[in-house]
């Protein structure tokens, strides 16, 4: 059942904390970008260098759809706040950090503060908000990864000249502790069903993503990674198929609409989202300073909030599944313009490539999280978001991954460039296809909505 709230004040106070909350755990996936050249100058270990990111991005990434289940089982507010108190925690240790190992292993202690965080922004917005306004409150959080995408190292930047590179750190604290308190006014009325906690489940899932995973900050030599990740990954689903409260329900997946959806999403952000990974250093290629190329992912935010906004209404009005397909035809837009991108583009060609890709994920992402909370019943809504988050994280992984490699691997900068789009062109026509196959969403009633 959804949780109510008896006067407004209350749940703009929640509203608050989820956002300060989100705002931590994005800032920090990115704001180490312009800092780390200090911070492995002061504390050494250049060799371990990409470990920095991806410890964090690991555990950020693993742990969500396990905050999603528990929540489900425990209730909501308990939950999200042990998370806001790991990343505290893991803040200030890593701004105490006097090796780089150390900052490694408190980076993770982050992550896994900011994975049990995740997903509760569009949980409780889901129990708190109707369906018809939840398509602005996702534009607000999607604003906010947009924002911090952009802010995040710059502040790194100004800490790093102004102050030290540990008040990237630091700053975390305050915001934590402000969102704790505003959480206080969430009077959660959801009942939760208790059960057993699958720890051989929630053991199996993590050690198999994290080995898959842990091979994007290898060079080389990471094939043994991922075969044992994903040998372990085997060995989670069958495990889970003898459970009777299982970390996750594979029963989920019977569910076309959610199955569908959970494919698209890892798809569509395989095929694009890693362009605000990438467009900024084409475009300081291109001769413009780090701030202007940094800017220009705005444009990528604006048509995220543009769609995102009345995404609830349209979801109501037309279903699903067209704009599923409305999304995917805009994300292949975008998919185009990128194609063609050239050396003699200009600035504003790039600007509204990322205005369209930006159009696209406001549908998409609004749809699939609205989606797989509309066709689950109470009991399972934490842990069908959560998968969904899930789902693109790790299309988001891949995609940046491939991306990555086809632009290093390239003689020349430019054919780089033109690789990884083509790379992410092919991928969003794969991703368009899918929404086709959702058609059938579309006939079905949308529970708890009409």
């Amino acid at each position: 059942m959804p949780a109510t709230l008896n006067r407004p004040q209350n749940r703009m106070q929640v509203l608050v904390s989820i956002v300060l909350a989100m705002l931590v755990a994005s800032m920090d996936t990115t704001i180490i970008n312009t800092t780390m050249p200090i911070i492995v100058k002061d504390l050494g270990g250049y060799s371990l260098y990409a470990w920095a990111f991806a410890s964090y991005m690991i555990f950020s990434t693993v742990l969500t759809p396990i905050a999603g289940r528990i929540s489900d089982l425990y209730g909501r507010k308990t939950i999200l706040a042990a998370g806001i108190i790991v990343f505290l925690i893991g803040s200030l240790l890593c701004g105490l950090s006097q090796t780089m190992m150390q900052l490694i292993l408190f980076r993770a202690v982050q992550g896994i503060g900011a994975g049990i965080m995740n997903p509760f922004p569009a949980i409780i917005a889901g129990d708190l908000y109707p369906i018809e306004e939840r398509g602005k409150i996702q534009a607000l959080f999607s604003a906010m990864w947009g924002i911090s995408a952009v802010i995040a190292p710059l502040f790194g930047a100004l800490f790093t000249e102004y102050a030290s590179w540990r008040w990237i750190f630091y700053i975390n604290i305050p915001i934590c502790l402000l969102s704790l308190f505003f959480l206080r006014a969430y009077k959660e009325e959801y009942e939760p069903k208790p059960a057993s906690v699958d720890y051989g489940g929630a053991v199996l899932f993590t050690l198999g993503v994290s080995l898959t995973l842990a091979a994007t900050a290898f060079e080389k030599q990471a094939w043994w990674l991922v075969l044992a990740g994903v040998a372990l990954l085997a060995v989670f689903i069958a495990y889970e198929r003898r459970q009777s409260s299982p970390i996750v329900p594979l029963a989920l997946f019977r569910s076309r609409p959610i199955r569908r959806m959970n494919i698209n999403a890892f798809l569509s952000n395989a095929a694009l989202f890693g362009t605000a990974s990438y467009a900024p250093t084409f475009l300081q290629e291109q001769g413009y300073s780090t701030f202007v190329s940094g800017v220009a992912l705005l444009a990528q935010s604006a048509g995220w909030m543009l769609m995102s906004v009345p995404a609830g209404k349209l979801i109501l009005r037309y279903g699903y599944s067209r704009l599923l397909i409305i999304g995917n035809v805009l994300l292949v837009l975008s998919g185009v313009q990128l194609f063609y991108l050239s050396a003699g583009s200009s600035y504003l060609y790039s600007l509204t490539a990322l205005f369209i890709q930006g159009m696209a994920f406001g549908i998409l992402v609004t749809v699939t999280i609205i989606g797989s909370q509309q066709f689950v019943d109470g009991d399972q809504k934490g842990i069908s978001t959560s998968l969904m988050m899930f789902s693109r994280n790790i299309g988001t992984a891949v995609g940046v991954t491939v991306m990555g490699s086809l632009l290093t691997g390239a003689a020349q900068f430019m054919t780089g460039v033109h690789s990884l789009y083509t790379y992410g062109f092919l991928v969003s026509l794969l991703s368009l296809a899918t929404a086709f196959l959702s058609l059938e969403a579309a006939k079905r009633p949308l529970p708890n909505a009409l």
